[in-house]
């Protein structure tokens, strides 16, 4: 905890003179106003929570006009164990039929990747400047601007009630739409893949094209990509942090437009991941088995530095040194771009979220007869 607090001091020292500074602005007046959906007992009573039935939706926010989505904080109480890839939630931004966010809720705020046999998904505990999890409480800081109106659901595609979900949505709304005209709106994919390892024969143990990548995300329009969470579920003992961060801008498809060095420094690690640590735009927030299987998660914010498209984007990574690792890849892709978006690509069933291969194959061994 001294650790943490001497760190918070000299981040705050070191950014007060910037320009962009979280601390910045702070006592400029302004004539939004603040304003909060939530799951408080309408009655005054202290049922500060909504139930929510398996196979239903439940609206968080409906609002009317133009502002910005400033945090979101859940915390849920479910008997399921596998609550954190049943419940998806998505966000519409002024009237769009199609989402631009949809991401298991535990995805989402980058916990719940891992199976304990004897509980389910486990909650893990993490913290960055837009996203945080301590314990079972969930908040994320990213601003999400909109027009005319913002659409926040979630759904349960489980097959138990939740029967406590508490939630606030803080919103400044705006008078003036001209506030937001020029803001990209906010977007968030989940992606799951079990890679395919390239033999060497086949790639040469060469990757320029980044074909057989695996992708975070793939967007139309004029934007900036912010974020990556990633999961990596080893399958095999060895290093898999060989692979390269490899991002495609405005349709730059022979070589890639930015091309990493090896997946621990796209996120901003050196020399392997050697013990679990979070900073505000970086972290290596769940560290697995020290052979390199199991359960390992690290994010990324592109804070400070953006990815800037004008047209399109493809972000990927590789799966070990041109692809030749088979790996269980989770990830969660953040950006702002212009509407219409893309349609995001189709998210699996429920049954084909769970995580993870790796268990799944466990549990299926133990109920094989000999």
């Amino acid at each position: 905890m001294i650790r943490l607090i001497s760190f918070l001091v000299c981040f705050s020292a070191l950014t007060l003179g910037q320009q962009n500074s979280p601390l910045d602005g702070l006592a400029n007046l302004s004539n939004a106003i603040s304003r909060r959906a939530s799951s408080a007992d309408r009655s005054g009573g202290n049922a500060d929570w909504v139930p929510l039935k398996a196979g239903s939706t439940a609206t968080l926010a409906d609002i009317k006009g133009a502002g910005s989505i400033r945090h979101i904080w859940f915390t849920i109480n479910s008997p399921s164990p596998f609550h954190l890839r049943e419940l998806v939630l998505r966000m519409y931004w002024d009237g769009e039929t199609d989402p631009s966010v949809e991401v298991p809720i535990g995805d989402f705020f980058g916990t719940g990747f891992e199976y304990a046999e004897e509980s389910g998904q486990k909650y893990q505990s993490w913290w960055s400047l837009p996203i945080t999890v301590q314990d079972r409480a969930m908040n994320c800081y990213f601003h999400m601007p909109y027009g005319t109106g913002a659409r926040i659901t979630l759904t349960n595609d489980g097959t138990q009630d939740v029967s406590n979900l508490y939630f606030h949505v803080d919103y400044q709304e705006f008078r003036d739409a001209q506030v937001v005209s020029n803001q990209g709106r906010f977007h968030a994919q989940w992606r799951h893949e079990l890679t395919r390892a390239v033999p060497a024969s086949e790639s040469g143990g060469k990757n320029v094209d980044g074909k057989n990548n695996y992708v975070f995300m793939e967007a139309k329009g004029n934007g900036q990509y912010v974020g990556t969470i990633l999961n990596v579920f080893g399958l095999s003992t060895g290093w898999w942090g060989e692979g390269d961060d490899m991002f495609f801008v405005d349709g730059e498809s022979g070589h890639a437009t930015i091309n990493g060095t090896g997946m621990e420094d796209y996120f901003n690690n050196a020399w392997a991941f050697q013990k679990e640590f979070n900073y505000p735009f970086i972290g290596y927030s769940q560290q697995g088995n020290r052979d390199w299987t199991g359960s390992h998660t690290m994010y990324r914010f592109h804070i400070e530095d953006p990815i800037y498209f004008q047209k399109s984007l493809r972000a990927t990574i590789e799966h070990g040194h041109a692809d030749d690792r088979a790996d269980d890849y989770t990830s969660v892709a953040f950006w702002y771009q212009t509407e219409p978006h893309q349609k995001l690509s189709p998210l699996p069933p429920v049954n084909e979220r769970m995580p993870n291969a790796f268990w799944k194959i466990q549990k299926l061994d133990k109920n094989l007869p000999n």
